[in-house]
Protein backbone atom coordinates (compact mmCIF):
# COMPACT_ATOMS: atom_id res chain seq x y z
CA UNK A 1 0.00 0.00 0.00
CA UNK A 2 1.51 3.55 -0.80
CA UNK A 3 2.55 5.77 1.68
CA UNK A 4 0.14 8.35 2.25
CA UNK A 5 1.74 12.34 1.52
CA UNK A 6 1.58 14.91 3.99
CA UNK A 7 0.77 17.94 3.07
CA UNK A 8 3.99 20.46 3.17
CA UNK A 9 3.68 23.17 6.14
CA UNK A 10 3.74 26.79 5.31
CA UNK A 11 7.39 26.92 6.84
CA UNK A 12 8.12 24.13 3.94
CA UNK A 13 6.34 25.68 1.00
CA UNK A 14 7.97 29.48 1.69
CA UNK A 15 11.19 27.55 1.97
CA UNK A 16 11.18 26.52 -1.65
CA UNK A 17 10.34 30.00 -3.10
CA UNK A 18 13.24 31.13 -4.49
CA UNK A 19 14.63 34.60 -4.98
CA UNK A 20 15.96 34.45 -7.97
CA UNK A 21 14.88 34.07 -11.82
CA UNK A 22 11.18 33.85 -10.31
CA UNK A 23 8.82 34.00 -12.83
CA UNK A 24 8.44 38.16 -12.19
CA UNK A 25 11.95 38.77 -12.91
CA UNK A 26 12.29 36.60 -15.90
CA UNK A 27 8.94 38.43 -17.64
CA UNK A 28 11.05 41.83 -16.85
CA UNK A 29 14.30 39.90 -18.35
CA UNK A 30 13.40 38.98 -21.61
CA UNK A 31 10.70 42.00 -22.18
CA UNK A 32 13.40 44.59 -21.96
CA UNK A 33 16.25 42.24 -23.45
CA UNK A 34 13.86 42.13 -26.97
CA UNK A 35 14.13 45.84 -26.97
CA UNK A 36 17.72 45.77 -27.03
CA UNK A 37 18.55 46.68 -23.10
CA UNK A 38 21.13 44.75 -22.22
CA UNK A 39 22.27 44.02 -18.22
CA UNK A 40 24.26 41.77 -15.27
CA UNK A 41 22.27 40.34 -12.92
CA UNK A 42 22.55 40.38 -8.80
CA UNK A 43 25.47 42.26 -8.99
CA UNK A 44 26.74 43.39 -5.58
CA UNK A 45 26.66 47.44 -5.78
CA UNK A 46 26.87 49.39 -2.06
CA UNK A 47 25.96 45.93 -0.69
CA UNK A 48 23.20 44.77 -1.96
CA UNK A 49 22.32 42.92 -5.38
CA UNK A 50 19.63 44.83 -7.42
CA UNK A 51 17.86 41.78 -9.80
CA UNK A 52 18.98 44.01 -12.74
CA UNK A 53 21.88 46.43 -12.99
CA UNK A 54 22.14 48.34 -16.68
CA UNK A 55 25.67 50.44 -16.53
CA UNK A 56 24.98 51.92 -19.34
CA UNK A 57 21.99 53.95 -18.02
CA UNK A 58 23.39 54.06 -14.40
CA UNK A 59 20.16 52.36 -13.32
CA UNK A 60 19.11 49.28 -11.06
CA UNK A 61 15.85 47.41 -11.10
CA UNK A 62 14.29 45.47 -8.19
CA UNK A 63 11.36 42.88 -8.78
CA UNK A 64 9.56 42.53 -5.66
CA UNK A 65 6.96 39.60 -4.94
CA UNK A 66 4.36 41.53 -3.65
CA UNK A 67 3.94 39.18 -0.69
CA UNK A 68 7.57 39.71 0.38
CA UNK A 69 7.83 42.96 0.34
CA UNK A 70 4.45 43.32 2.10
CA UNK A 71 2.86 45.87 -1.15
CA UNK A 72 0.56 47.65 0.75
CA UNK A 73 -3.21 48.35 -0.98
CA UNK A 74 -2.39 45.27 -3.29
CA UNK A 75 -4.68 42.18 -3.67
CA UNK A 76 -1.60 40.03 -4.15
CA UNK A 77 -0.47 40.79 -0.52
CA UNK A 78 -2.33 39.41 2.57
CA UNK A 79 -0.75 38.57 5.80
CA UNK A 80 -0.87 34.95 7.19
CA UNK A 81 -3.53 34.55 9.73
CA UNK A 82 -1.40 31.98 11.83
CA UNK A 83 2.03 33.41 13.66
CA UNK A 84 0.87 37.02 12.31
CA UNK A 85 3.28 38.70 14.68
CA UNK A 86 6.44 36.58 13.32
CA UNK A 87 5.18 37.76 9.54
CA UNK A 88 4.61 41.16 10.54
CA UNK A 89 8.21 41.70 11.87
CA UNK A 90 9.86 40.06 8.95
CA UNK A 91 7.71 41.61 6.24
CA UNK A 92 8.60 44.57 7.95
CA UNK A 93 12.00 44.25 8.30
CA UNK A 94 12.06 43.69 4.75
CA UNK A 95 10.45 47.13 3.61
CA UNK A 96 13.05 48.33 5.92
CA UNK A 97 15.82 46.94 3.88
CA UNK A 98 14.40 48.10 1.00
CA UNK A 99 14.31 51.62 2.00
CA UNK A 100 17.60 51.54 3.24
CA UNK A 101 19.21 49.93 -0.34
CA UNK A 102 17.29 52.48 -2.16
CA UNK A 103 18.56 55.32 -0.30
CA UNK A 104 22.03 54.20 -0.16
CA UNK A 105 21.94 53.27 -4.06
CA UNK A 106 20.58 56.83 -5.08
CA UNK A 107 22.81 58.27 -2.90
CA UNK A 108 26.06 57.18 -4.96
CA UNK A 109 24.17 58.03 -8.15
CA UNK A 110 22.52 54.81 -8.82
CA UNK A 111 18.75 55.05 -10.44
CA UNK A 112 16.59 52.76 -9.00
CA UNK A 113 13.41 51.52 -10.29
CA UNK A 114 11.40 48.86 -8.41
CA UNK A 115 8.97 47.01 -10.29
CA UNK A 116 5.89 45.15 -8.04
CA UNK A 117 4.88 41.05 -9.00
CA UNK A 118 1.15 42.76 -9.47
CA UNK A 119 2.66 45.05 -12.39
CA UNK A 120 3.76 41.60 -14.29
CA UNK A 121 0.71 40.31 -14.19
CA UNK A 122 -2.20 43.10 -14.56
CA UNK A 123 -0.54 43.88 -18.30
CA UNK A 124 1.04 42.50 -21.34
CA UNK A 125 4.76 41.64 -21.00
CA UNK A 126 5.48 44.27 -24.23
CA UNK A 127 3.59 47.15 -22.53
CA UNK A 128 5.42 46.74 -19.43
CA UNK A 129 8.80 46.08 -21.54
CA UNK A 130 7.69 49.68 -22.97
CA UNK A 131 6.89 51.22 -19.79
CA UNK A 132 10.42 50.27 -18.40
CA UNK A 133 12.15 51.43 -21.38
CA UNK A 134 10.66 54.75 -21.11
CA UNK A 135 11.83 54.98 -17.91
CA UNK A 136 15.38 54.48 -18.55
CA UNK A 137 15.43 56.42 -21.02
CA UNK A 138 14.04 59.38 -18.61
CA UNK A 139 15.92 61.50 -16.27
CA UNK A 140 13.70 60.01 -13.05
CA UNK A 141 15.62 58.73 -10.63
CA UNK A 142 12.99 56.58 -8.75
CA UNK A 143 9.74 55.17 -10.01
CA UNK A 144 7.67 51.91 -9.18
CA UNK A 145 5.67 49.77 -11.35
CA UNK A 146 2.48 49.77 -10.88
CA UNK A 147 3.00 53.70 -9.74
CA UNK A 148 0.80 54.85 -6.80
CA UNK A 149 -1.73 56.25 -9.07
CA UNK A 150 -2.46 53.00 -10.90
CA UNK A 151 -2.40 50.99 -8.23
CA UNK A 152 -5.77 53.57 -6.19
CA UNK A 153 -7.68 53.21 -9.80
Amino acid sequence: MPEKRQPMTRSEMMGNIGSRNTKPEMIVRRGIHRLGFRYSLHRSIEKCKPDLVLPKYRAVIFVHGCFWHAHQGCHFFRLPKTRTDFWKKKLAGNVERDKKFNTMLMNSGWRVLTIWECATRNQTQETLAEQIAAWLRSDEISGFMPSELERLN
